[in-house]
């Protein structure tokens, strides 16, 4: 069983790790906000749409998607257009400054993360051709402890990603370097965006 968890949560480090819309979202959650608590809903909306989609791939569920090409091209088609909403919103945004708060609501928070983890097709993709079928060497409990391992190192990794937001949030009085960030953070997700529509084209 210890090989299994070691296996899993290595295994999630190197999905989880890379700069991607997800990551970026919770980072700037806990930079925007007042206080650390008010982050919560994207940080649990984000391990909760983890924990399903692990939970769906070492159950097998979603290997469905790897049987069925047009479902995948939906994703890819559905996931480019609402990066490009978001990556739009997050250039015309503007970070709060200690004398003025704009934060994002909480249910706006969950929209968001549920929609950038949800309507991530490499995200779902990465998620079920690698940890679905890695999953799929380990049986009964084992099969299982790997899974819990893989959401375990999800939840702890945006739990720090908002934890290391709100510090560089202390810092940025004035706002200003969470003005930079939100430009810098739209322009990732505009590149993402291209990417997934070129993938998009390219299947056809």
């Amino acid at each position: 069983m210890l090989e299994a968890i070691i296996h899993a949560v290595l295994l999630a480090l190197g999905l989880i790790l890379p700069l991607g819309v997800q990551n970026v979202f919770v980072f700037n959650q806990g930079a925007s906000q007042s206080r650390f608590r008010n982050a919560l809903p994207a940080v649990i909306t984000a391990g909760v749409c983890d924990t399903i989609l692990i939970t769906l791939a070492v159950g097998g569920v979603s290997l469905i998607l790897q049987q069925f090409l047009w479902l995948t091209n939906v994703l890819y088609a559905a996931g480019c257009l609402f990066l490009l909403y978001m990556a739009w919103t997050l250039w015309n945004s503007q970070a709060a400054s200690s004398g003025e708060s704009q934060p994002m609501l909480p249910k706006r928070q969950m929209v968001f993360a549920a929609s950038v983890s949800l309507l991530n097709p490499h995200a779902i993709l990465d998620t079920v051709g690698v940890i679905g079928t890695s999953s799929l060497q380990y049986n009964g409990v084992e099969r299982w402890a790997f899974g819990l391992a893989a959401v375990s190192v999800s939840w702890i990794w945006f739990v720090g990603l908002a934890t290391a937001g709100r510090l560089v949030g202390r810092m940025d009085s004035e706002g200003n370097f969470g003005t930079v960030l939100n430009k810098i953070s739209a322009l990732i997700i505009l590149g993402l965006a291209i990417y997934m529509a070129i993938n998009f084209m390219n299947s056809m």
